[in-house]
């Protein structure tokens, strides 16, 4: 399946439940064209606002139900109206919340935005139940080769089942992810040099206009300082003391200035697992970034690429209502690690670490496969490897890293 049909499915399943669906994800990942170029094609109406174009602002200001006023193609027609970036307006929950109570039997509601639409669904929430959401992300391998297997076949048996890609195709895009990013324009433009131009404004673009819209920041060179300083962090525990000493700013600061960039898609971080994990680490999160080709240490950006894939994947089966997936990492106060756990309903179900060229299962990971007693992978940029090594009563698969993570589900 590739990837505009992965994520038709996804609207036509939840739209067929609610009349109100949100898309997240980073901005330029393709929100705005799938929505206008996919899904609007099954409406003979449609009414496109973007709160970033100031005469769509001033318009719902002035009539915030100004939709309404348009006409239809026939009075039986249900509209669909994408509502852009509307996370930007302060009151956007309780905006959302009078549109679904007053119009949800007579409009179909999509909502698209680069910040973060997370948020809790307790009681008390003004969304609370509204709503279903899905995410896109910027390409990944698995994507592109449109080779990905049912979750069922991944599940029954990770460690198989990818021997039929075509091994040229997806060493080529991995080649181009690793040099461009997934982000539609750059990777199919093709040429390192528009990434290089791209890249230079891209995260700056989301600081100064985008999180200057919803945050009180003051002092935006530190936020960009900070912002620059985390390729350097990227794979290994991140330290907000630290940073908040680099910076000599409170701890607090950097704590929200993070979580700001999680909103807004220029980071994701991946907590322990600590369950039956005897003197695991508690607190540290390990920090990634979606546009990982500006990290110049090639084991981190590789460590990197690797969490994207899996990051998409995992999210793409929550959105489908599959499961309860959660991505972690792995690591003790003896200092063994894994960079990856894959968690199914709270259980631990697939462990995956990253490695240049080593062909030989860590010790870690063999450590902590005897623990859980769960499937292991050992994923490497080097090509040309397939080798099984048995650790007691499991496997662990050692392989190239396309030819795998291009079957993921």
């Amino acid at each position: 399946m590739n990837r505009r049909a992965l994520y038709k499915e996804l609207w036509d399943q939840l739209s067929a439940d609610k009349p109100l669906i949100m898309l997240a994800g980073p901005r330029q990942s393709g929100k705005t064209t799938f929505a206008r170029d996919i899904v609007a094609k099954d409406f003979s109406d449609v009414i496109y606002f973007n709160w970033d174009l100031a005469k769509d602002k001033k318009r719902l200001i002035s009539d915030p139900i100004f939709f309404s006023r348009e006409s239809r193609s026939n009075a039986s027609s249900r509209p669909l109206v994408i509502l852009d970036e509307i996370h930007k307006y302060r009151d956007w929950k309780n905006y959302l919340k009078g549109l679904y109570d007053q119009f949800q039997s007579e409009y179909q509601f999509f909502i698209t935005g680069s910040g973060r639409l997370e948020f809790s669904r307790k009681a008390g929430d003004s969304l609370a139940g509204r709503f279903l959401k899905f995410h896109i992300f910027p390409l990944t391998l698995a994507e592109l080769s449109g080779r990905r297997r049912t979750l069922k076949d991944f599940i029954d048996d990770p460690l198989e089942g990818f021997d039929d890609v075509p091994i040229g195709r997806t060493a080529e895009s991995f080649r181009s992810l690793w040099e461009l990013s997934g982000f539609p324009e750059p990777f199919t433009k093709g040429k390192k040099t528009f990434w290089l131009t791209w890249s230079a404004s891209y995260g700056q673009q989301i600081v100064r206009d985008d999180l200057r819209t919803v945050a009180d920041i003051r002092n935006l060179d530190n936020i960009e300082t900070l912002f620059a300083l985390l390729p350097g962090k990227v794979a290994s525990l991140l330290s907000m003391n630290n940073l908040a000493g680099d910076l000599q700013v409170a701890f607090d600061t950097i704590k929200s200035w993070l979580l700001l960039f999680d909103s807004f898609y220029l980071t994701f971080r991946l907590s322990s697992w600590t369950a039956k994990i005897s003197r695991s680490i508690l607190k540290e999160k390990k920090i990634y970034l979606f546009n990982f080709p500006i990290i110049d240490d090639e084991a981190g950006r590789f460590e990197n690429l690797v969490a994207l894939e899996f990051l998409r994947a995992v999210e793409t089966w929550n959105d489908h209502g599959w499961g309860k997936f959660n991505l972690h990492y792995l690591r003790n106060k003896n200092k063994q690690e894994v960079d990856f756990l894959i968690v199914e309903n709270n259980r631990p179900f697939l462990l995956a670490e990253t490695k240049l060229s080593d062909d030989t299962p860590a010790a870690s990971l063999l450590a902590f496969q005897k623990l859980l007693n769960i499937p292991a992978v050992q994923l490497i940029k080097k090509e040309g490897v397939k080798k099984i090594y048995k650790n007691e009563k499991n496997n662990v698969l050692v392989v190239t890293a396309h030819c795998w993570l291009s079957t993921l589900p």
